[in-house]
Order: C-alpha cells, then sequence, then structure tokens
C-alpha cells in the first residue's frame, strides 16, 4: 500500500472537496489551525494525502477556504438576521438572537476558533476586524430602521453584540427560567423600550423551554 492507504479506505476518487473542508472545519473548532494539517486529515478520511491535491493546491489555499466557509456562513447569518420582519425594535432585536443562538447557519465555536486564529496571523486579523464591522453594521442600521439616530443606533448596535460576545465567551449557564426574566430587561436595557405583553410572549416563543439546553447562549 502507497501514501497511507489503507484496506477497505476510500480511495482515489471517494472524497469530495466537502469532505476535506468539513475534516479541516472540525479539526479547526476542536484542536486549533495548527493542527490543520493534510496528512492528519487524510488519516481522518480514511484515504491517501495525494487525494487532497485534487482539489487544494496546498495547505495555505484549504486554510483560505476555512476562512471564506466562516465568512460566507456565520457572519453572512448574522447579517441576514437583521434583516426581518419585527413589527418593533424589541421584535426585531429578539427575532435576531433567535437566529443568531438556535439558527442552525451561524456556529459559534467556528466564530471562537476564528477569533483564537486570528492572534496569530494578521490576514485572520483583518477578515475578521472586516467582519465585526459589517455585523454591528447591519445591527445598527436594524436600529435605524426603527426611527433610532444613527449614533445611537451605532453604540446600541455594539451593546447588542458585544454582549452577545460576551455571553458566549463566559458560557453562562443559566436555567431557562433566569434567563427568560433576564431576556425582557435585556430587550428594555438594549432598545430603551418596554416591551409590551405581546412582546415578551414572542420572545418566550422564539425560545422555547424545550430547546434550552441550559449552556447554549440565548438573549
Amino acid at each position: 500500500m502507497q501514501d497511507g492507504k489503507k484496506a477497505g479506505g476510500r480511495g482515489p476518487g471517494r472524497t469530495t472537496r466537502q469532505d476535506w473542508l468539513s475534516a479541516a472545519l472540525d479539526t479547526l473548532i476542536s484542536e486549533g489551525e495548527d493542527q490543520v494539517k493534510v496528512l492528519s486529515l487524510a488519516a481522518i478520511l480514511d484515504c491517501p494525502r495525494s487525494s487532497f491535491y485534487w482539489y487544494f493546491k496546498n495547505r495555505s489555499e484549504l486554510m483560505d477556504a476555512l476562512l471564506d466557509t466562516w465568512a460566507a456562513t456565520n457572519t453572512k447569518a448574522l447579517i441576514d438576521a437583521t434583516d426581518n420582519d419585527g413589527a418593533t425594535i424589541c421584535e426585531a432585536l429578539a427575532k435576531l438572537f433567535s437566529k443568531w443562538v438556535y439558527g442552525s447557519a451561524f456556529d459559534t465555536k467556528l466564530d471562537f476558533a476564528i477569533r483564537d486564529w486570528a492572534r496569530r496571523s494578521g490576514t485572520v486579523r483583518r477578515a475578521l476586524d472586516e467582519s465585526d464591522i459589517a455585523r454591528i453594521a447591519a445591527i445598527s442600521l436594524m436600529f435605524e430602521r426603527f426611527s433610532y439616530p444613527p449614533a445611537e443606533a451605532d453604540v446600541r448596535a455594539r451593546i447588542v453584540y458585544f454582549t452577545q460576545i460576551g455571553y458566549a465567551t463566559l458560557d453562562q449557564r443559566e436555567d431557562y427560567d433566569t434567563r427568560m426574566k433576564r431576556g425582557t430587561q435585556y430587550l428594555f436595557c438594549m432598545t430603551g423600550q418596554t416591551p409590551t405583553r405581546d412582546e415578551i410572549a414572542a420572545l418566550a416563543h422564539l425560545y422555547p423551554k424545550t430547546n434550552y439546553v441550559g449552556i447554549d447562549h440565548v438573549l
């Protein structure tokens, strides 16, 4: 056997570009970018490492693809979530958080992996800075749609964004009832508007207790 090929392994032509990308993403999240290596990924995929080069010129191209994937999923998902049909700012903000936290498109662990990678890469740092700016700008525009002055909308957007990033970083382990009680106060503090009974009911509907696992990060 050559190039690490195993009996019963996938062999040439049995892996796809997405297979390599998915394995690399999993490794990036669980072990960090320095452990994303062609040989290790080939072992995970049970295939010869030569098949990697059908899809990528080198490791650098793979790492660029990981960064592009993050931007096309996490950043896009968050920006898209700000453009929702909330009738009030409290409802719009609650819907933003429901997509940010429970939506399948945004991967918090991947976001953390990119932030960790950015500490060691200027290229990734610049990409992360651009993403943070775009995300905050989208949240700010959401506030502006509800007649907040641009300067105030920008600050409120930063409060929303940095608060959620902080919650995710600290991994707050609040029970569901505590989190929901605080959720209505967060809406007030972040928007300056007292949520109505209907908005509070909508908030509870967006975060059903059956979906709450205690360690996920919700509003």
